[in-house]
């Protein structure tokens, strides 16, 4: 795990908090785990503002959730994000010394408004300056595997400005740009209706 001090120095260098920055970092490790994971990297297909960030544009804004359209249905219960979760929280540990404390995993299944399967978790971490105890920050999944896709998914890059960036980089299975595009565009729509409805 980097220092509390790489975390400070790029907080006061981009004029972000350091909590902010530290969930930056925590969130490129999660998506390194999940791509490491035989049975989600090429299944969980990453989109959403985080992936705008952290895949296609440097300077747009922190985001604090991942969102992943999923190939496989059945991936989208607890049991199965229970296991395949942990396996993803155990090897970052074992690579950078962020911990990802078992009991703040929470994961809630429920209809879409489509009447599919979708879930929405929290993933609790300790990294380098959040405090110990139970108030640990979390980081939102949103799952959903009804979506469909116009352009083939890509493997883009993570965009990891810290000093512990893997040798191979940080691979992830994501939306085109194009596509990641199109459907932030989507959802900031349907956004607005829902509000002004």
């Amino acid at each position: 795990m980097i220092s509390s001090q790489e975390i400070v120095d790029v907080a006061t260098a981009s004029g972000l908090t350091p909590h902010v920055v530290e969930k930056d970092y925590v969130l490129g490790w999660l998506l390194w785990g999940i791509n490491a994971s035989e049975g989600l990297s090429t299944s969980w297909i990453f989109k959403g503002g985080t992936c705008l960030k952290k895949c296609f544009f440097e300077t747009y804004r922190f985001s604090e959730d991942l969102d992943f359209t999923l190939k496989d249905g059945s991936h989208i219960g607890d049991s199965f994000l229970r296991k395949a979760l942990s396996g993803v929280c155990d090897n970052i540990y074992e690579h950078t010394g962020i911990e990802f404390p078992e009991e703040m995993r929470v994961f809630k299944v429920y209809e879409n408004p489509r009447g599919q399967k979708a879930c929405q978790g929290r993933i609790g971490y300790r990294g380098p300056v959040s405090p110990p105890g139970k108030n640990a920050p979390r980081i939102k999944l949103d799952l959903t595997a009804d979506e469909v896709l116009v352009l083939p998914p890509a493997v883009s890059t993570v965009y990891h400005p810290y000093s512990d960036v893997p040798p191979g980089g940080m691979p992830i299975t994501s939306y085109s740009y194009e596509e990641a595009f199109g459907e932030k565009i989507r959802a900031l729509g349907e956004r607005t209706q829902i509000i002004s409805g």
